[in-house]
């Protein structure tokens, strides 16, 4: 008989789990991170940001941060007071110096992260070049496309947690609720550069082919008004 923790049982397919893998290494840029002007961390359930970031401002990539998101259904539980102020708090925790963070409590979708924080770094006095944008690592992309919209002119490099599928499965804990994040992400990747949000990206076909097979098999809780 083993001992310690048991091994959840899988919920999904091996062929479900490699679909689900192409778009997971599609999301990700493969960004190398370098010095930046600023970082901006994406507000989200996943408390990993703010320790990347914390990780990241140690190893002396940029002077300051924002930590930018307020309240939304999913978080709100998790993060009562707001996702930027407990990002702060973490990253506090961590080491990261009060006058290198500022707090963006409003922005309630990327978009508002993207716009806000650049009011916020502007009226701080921070001249950006280059921004490094953290985020969950399967929101790089959508990031990168959407901060590529709104903020054109700045130098845009993408972080996040350096972790593969299977152990952000078990961070979260639920794979079904991981691929269903999967595909609606890829969703927004696809649909919102028609509504004006973000910059078009080029999605390989093996990984539309998988986005696809995905959504007939029903992950489809994260889609966009769902």
């Amino acid at each position: 008989m083993s001992q310690g923790v048991p091994v959840p049982e899988r919920q999904i397919t091996d062929e479900q789990f490699h679909d689900a893998t192409l778009i997971w290494d599609y999301h990700r840029m493969g960004h190398e991170v370098r010095p930046c002007s600023a970082a901006i961390g994406l507000g989200s359930h996943d408390l990993g940001v703010a320790t990347t970031a914390a990780d990241l401002f140690r190893s002396g990539l940029f002077p300051v941060v924002v930590f930018s998101g307020g309240n939304s259904p999913t978080t709100r539980a998790r993060f009562p007071r707001g996702e930027a102020v407990h990002y702060r708090e973490h990253a506090l925790s961590l080491g990261v110096p009060d006058e290198a963070i500022l707090v963006e409590s409003k922005a309630a979708n990327t978009g508002q992260n993207i716009t806000f924080s650049r009011e916020l770094l502007a009226e701080a006095g921070t001249e950006v070049e280059s921004l490094l944008l953290i985020s969950k690592p399967y929101m790089e992309r959508r990031s990168y496309a959407t901060c590529r919209k709104l903020w054109p002119e700045a130098d845009v490099v993408c972080a996040s947690e350096p972790l593969e599928l299977d152990d952000y499965i078990k961070s979260i804990g639920d794979e079904k609720l991981v691929v269903d994040m999967l595909v609606g992400d890829l969703q927004r990747v696809i649909e919102y550069p028609k509504l004006g949000f973000a910059v078009e990206q080029d999605v390989p076909g093996e990984v539309y082919d998988a986005y696809e097979r995905l959504l007939r098999a029903g992950f489809d809780s994260r889609l966009i008004g769902s």
